[in-house]
Parts: structure tokens; sequence; C-alpha cells
């Protein structure tokens, strides 16, 4: 039985795949949309979404956790703050999309774009 092994594995330990995720998150706090695989995608949904209801919340302490969580880079931590989360201040939840793109052409994996709503 899978009780509460809902997280997706991705072949890799957990260190890297925590890195995995911490990077993605940056890449989407940089950038505003990313490309990438659907199980990439929807494994970074709750990880980001967490982190811009963080955001919502400015003090030290938050300020502190997400610059933690996105692998001590500070400009991205003040972006996120700044920018991306009063933006959902209104908003209980549902800060991304997922969209589905064609297949990849070499190995036919799934991909999808994952972007700010």
């Amino acid at each position: 039985m899978r009780h509460h092994n809902k997280n997706r594995k991705f072949g890799r330990k957990r260190k890297v795949r925590n890195a995995l995720l911490r990077s993605l998150a940056l890449s989407i706090i940089r950038y505003g949309r990313i490309k990438t695989t659907e199980a990439k995608a929807k494994e970074l949904r709750p990880y980001i979404e967490k982190l811009i209801t963080l955001g919502k919340t400015n003090t030290l302490s938050s300020r502190r956790i997400a610059v933690a969580r996105l692998m001590n880079q500070k400009s991205e931590a003040k972006k996120l703050f700044e920018d991306v989360a009063p933006k959902y201040m209104d908003r209980n939840g549902g800060y991304t999309r997922i969209l589905k793109l064609p297949r990849r052409q070499g190995d036919a994996s799934k991909m999808a774009l994952i972007e700010f709503v």
C-alpha cells in the first residue's frame, strides 16, 4: 500500500530531488513561466504555491524561510515578496496553471507549461 507516499521520485535521491524542485521554483519566479515535463510541473505546483502563500505574509521570519527554500537566492526571494505575492493578496490559492503541450520529440515525454495566473 502507498499510504502517505504520493510524491514523485523522478529516479533521484532525496537531496537531488529537493534541489530539482528548488531550481524549478527559482526558474518560475525568475521567468514567470517555464516549460518542463508534466510530472515535474505537477510536483512543482504545491511547492511554489506554498512559497507564494508564505510571501503574502511579509514578515522577517517568512522572508528567511523563503530564502532558505530558494537556495539562498535573495534576489528571487525579494522578487517573490515584492512582485509576485502582492498580486495574489485577494486570492486564496490557485496561483499557477499547468497547460499541457505536445509530447517531446526525442523521447515522447509529456510536456507542460507552468505559469502564474
